[in-house]
């Protein structure tokens, strides 16, 4: 650790409050150099993404989550529209519903949220609901898997207020997809046994006459939003996906937008020396030899921000963990992401950080402000502040004298503003990454491979069911009589017992279990 090293290799805004420290990454002084032609490709490549040029061949998309937050930078007109319109629409609705003007049939106002997505139609409304929602006026509450304990757990805590009360908000872009149908069809099936109309609490973000879309209007929901098919969900969080229940919430989406659209202008600039996406994307290349070789750990030092590191896990790992790259050649590119926050993890798995496997490099966040409001002494001239600052700035010293590499993102405080700005860098850096290692970001055809093996895996549980009869057999039985794989039948065949469907009769050993009705 040298101070000419941190002055050579600090990034800053200071404008923003916003600096990147890359000294203790050592990388070498003539990586940007030797780097040169993948970096101008890069630029290269975001300037024809912004452009509009379609990015996503497989589906013949554009990508267009930076227009969000400068609609003046959209290629058509009519793409301008498609993202200014619905801000108005969805800030009316939000006034509406905090002024009562639209209200819960049975009287009152609404006074708290439901949302019910998956993936980043959820994740990325839980991050900025953590980060910035502590003073919501409504408080939100989420249905993020198909798990129906996990939904009843959600439900009990909405009936201390009153489901009569509550906002269900659904977000989909298809209407389709299985994790958000199912909780949509629980959530309405709660309404109805409370007797109460379940559209009439329900507005919905989706694309235009998608599956949702024809449900919403069937049950005449209070709203409709629309979700545009060239944002993809892991980059939606500043689409209408995540400002509609921002907006419900009264949290400033204007800030939120304005931040990103200010690191955009840092990060659009083709310098590359001074530009934060493309000098983090660097060290990612340079700590994990471009290649995925050492994982990535997020330590934000700051509770409010706990989820960030759930959010980069999906915004990097879906946009990175490719197979092929874009010549098809077989390249198995990625970057593996993890974390918490500090300090806690100082009491969790910074053991292994400092002395166990050397496989990673440590992402740290720093907001420098406490609190609001003056602190206590905990000790004599030390508040909790400075004790956080000092398990920071410890550990970081501690891992690189261990010869454990890290970066520092630093920001004042946690705003709307510098949320937004800390979105925009990852979404960028990501796509820098991509073209530096040649893949595509902006496809997922993992994600849909196992939507397919799920939806192959019903299909079968629906005839091992059909097969179930008083006369008990094994799972080798029912397969031969399916010609299915008696590994997939045995499954099918614990879940029902385990769900009071079958009876099970165990063996010595799996294939000696005998099920019946």
């Amino acid at each position: 650790m040298s101070w000419p090293s941190y002055c050579q290799n600090l990034i800053r805004y200071p404008q923003y409050g916003f600096s990147l420290d890359l000294s203790l990454m050592d990388i070498e002084a003539d990586f940007l150099t030797t780097m040169g032609p993948e970096i101008q490709r890069a630029f290269a490549d975001m300037k024809a993404l912004e452009g509009g040029a379609i990015a996503n061949p497989d589906e013949g998309r554009r990508v267009g989550h930076y227009w969000l937050r400068n609609a003046n930078l959209a290629p058509t007109e009519e793409l301008r529209h498609a993202i200014t319109k619905p801000i108005i629409a969805l800030k009316q609705f939000a006034d509406q519903i905090h002024s009562g003007s639209i209200a819960p049939p049975c009287g009152g106002t609404f006074q708290q949220i439901l949302l019910i997505g998956i993936g980043g139609s959820a994740l990325g409304p839980q991050l900025v609901a953590e980060a910035i929602g502590g003073n919501a006026r409504l408080p939100i509450f989420f249905f993020d898997n198909t798990d129906p304990a996990g939904m009843d757990a959600v439900l009990a805590k909405l009936a201390v207020t009153g489901l009569s009360n509550t906002l269900v908000l659904v977000i989909s872009k298809s209407g389709g997809t299985a994790e958000t149908r199912n909780g949509m069809l629980e959530a309405k099936a709660a309404w109805d046994a409370a007797g109460l109309d379940f559209g009439r609490h329900a507005a919905a973000v989706t694309g235009i006459n998608s599956k949702l879309d024809q449900f919403a209007q069937h049950h005449h929901f209070l709203a409709r939003f629309p979700m545009e098919d060239w944002i993809g969900g892991r980059t939606s969080v500043l689409s209408t996906v995540g400002l509609v229940p921002a907006a419900l919430q009264g949290l400033d989406i204007d800030a939120l937008l304005a931040g990103a659209a200010a690191m955009d202008v840092e990060t659009r600039k083709p310098d590359a020396a001074h530009n934060a996406a493309m000098r983090l994307a660097l060290a990612w290349h340079h700590a994990s030899n471009g290649n995925g070789a050492r994982d990535m750990v997020v330590l934000p030092y700051k509770d409010s921000l706990v989820l960030f590191s759930k959010y980069l896990q999906q915004l990097v790992m879906e946009s990175l963990g490719k197979r092929l790259d874009l010549d098809g050649r077989v390249v198995h590119q990625g970057l593996t992401v993890y974390g918490n926050k500090g300090s806690t993890d100082q009491h969790a798995y910074v053991q292994q950080l400092r002395d166990g496997v050397d496989n990673f490099f440590v992402s740290f966040i720093e907001v420098r402000k406490g609190r609001d409001g003056k602190s206590i002494e905990v000790e004599p001239d030390t508040t909790s502040a400075d004790y956080l600052q000092g398990f920071f700035r410890g550990t970081r010293k501690a891992l690189y004298e261990a010869g454990r590499k890290s970066l520092t993102i630093s920001i004042p405080e946690v705003t709307p503003f510098h949320l937004g700005l800390l979105i925009a860098l990852f979404e960028r850096t990501v796509s820098f990454y991509a073209s530096l290692v040649h893949i595509n970001a902006y496809h997922q055809p993992g994600v849909e491979a196992g939507k397919k093996a799920a939806g192959d895996f019903l299909a079968t549980l629906n005839k091992v069911r059909r097969q179930l009869g008083a006369s008990a057999r094994t799972a080798a039985q029912i397969a031969t009589a399916l010609a299915a794989d008696p590994e997939d039948v045995y499954h099918c065949l614990t879940h029902l017992a385990a769900n009071g469907q079958a009876r099970i009769s165990p063996g010595a050993t799996p294939d000696a279990d005998t099920f019946s009705i």
